[in-house]
């Protein structure tokens, strides 16, 4: 079974388009507003196929006023989510969780540098106002695509001024994290949202330097892989079951959908819960997790369910118990 949320009803009060594809929602908990940490997330119930699953959006800035933010890309070829998210209409009525993080920021670092990718911002646009608030060294660098992804620019740029740096792809802009890190006070502390490849990358000169890991923080936005998302199907012999698991959908939600009991909480590859062994697998395994080390990737006996996938045909995996469901999981 899923890991249980505190649900609670909700409604969707206004909805402001930032660029042509992030589309800010501002959303009114009818219970107890909890006041959301910087970095924090919240979990939405939306229909995909009639079908209601769980979508985690990190909140947008510190919600004074008692109301949630969250900001949704639009993605083409997503799992379904962000497009429920964009078809709704002010007066809408969600199913809320209250705020969790697992993306926290420490308050007791000499240095603050703070790395975006895309709508990776989400949780770091809190993060940056809230140190700029304060005597603390912080720098943001916030990279995009062109021009017009760079969501909330403006407003960090007012707070920020110079210690802010935009780079956009299109004018052959990126980030170089190797003069970010090697630059850094020894006791600094970097915060990064984005693709995983950027996380990757950060890890991997983040040990280079030999810096201490627990000053590396980082959060994904997305599940992009190696390979294009194409349906493929799971066998789990210990339950006599065989699921279609369809391009836009996440093995774990097959799962879920099938009466599997699982255990899941970030649904990002970032908290290893919903992990299950591998038995045998036909095609190639992409691992779409910051999760697993790459020694762990490498070996290919296990994986994330909520974000890895196969290329090919079957992955054949073991689940905890013979026990299923009779009614299979919402979420």
């Amino acid at each position: 079974m899923s890991t249980k949320l505190d649900w609670e009803s909700a409604k969707l009060v206004d909805i402001a388009d930032l660029t042509p594809d992030i589309r800010l929602f501002t959303i009114k908990r009818e219970g107890r507003f909890v006041a959301p940490s910087p970095g924090s997330h919240i979990n939405v119930v939306v229909l995909i196929d009639g079908r209601p699953v769980t979508r985690s959006y990190s909140v947008v800035g510190a919600c004074r006023d008692g109301l949630y933010r969250i900001a949704v890309k639009r993605l083409a070829n997503g799992r379904g989510g962000s497009r429920y998210m964009w078809s709704l209409e002010p007066g809408a009525h969600l199913q809320l969780s209250q705020p969790a993080n697992h993306f926290d920021l420490g308050f007791a670092a000499p240095e603050y540098v703070l790395v975006a990718g895309g709508i990776g911002i989400t949780p770091i646009y809190g993060m940056a106002l809230t140190l700029a608030a304060t005597n603390v060294h912080v720098k943001v660098l916030y990279a995009a695509r062109t021009r017009a992804d760079l969501a909330f620019a403006a407003d960090l740029r007012a707070h920020l001024g110079t210690r802010l740096e935009t780079l956009v792809a299109e004018e052959n802009e990126r980030i170089d994290l190797h003069a970010v890190i090697s630059s850094m006070h020894p006791d600094g502390e970097l915060y990064i949202c984005g693709p995983i490849a950027l996380i990757e990358d950060a890890k991997s000169l983040w040990r280079s330097y030999g810096r201490p890991i627990e000053r590396l923080r980082f959060e994904t936005f997305g599940n992009s892989g190696r390979f294009a998302a194409t349906a493929f199907r799971v066998e789990i012999p210990r339950l006599d079951l065989a699921i279609n698991v369809a391009a836009d959908e996440s093995l774990l939600d097959a799962l879920e959908r099938s009466g599997v009991p699982m255990i899941a909480d970030c649904r990002r590859g970032e908290c290893g819960l919903c992990v299950l062994p591998i038995l045998k697998i036909e095609g190639r395994l992409d691992h779409r997790d910051v999760f697993f080390s790459e020694e762990q990737k490498a070996s290919n006996d296990r994986l994330c369910t909520c974000v890895s996938r196969v290329d090919g045909e079957v992955v054949t995996l073991d689940v905890p118990d013979r026990r299923r469901s009779n009614t299979p999981a919402a979420s």
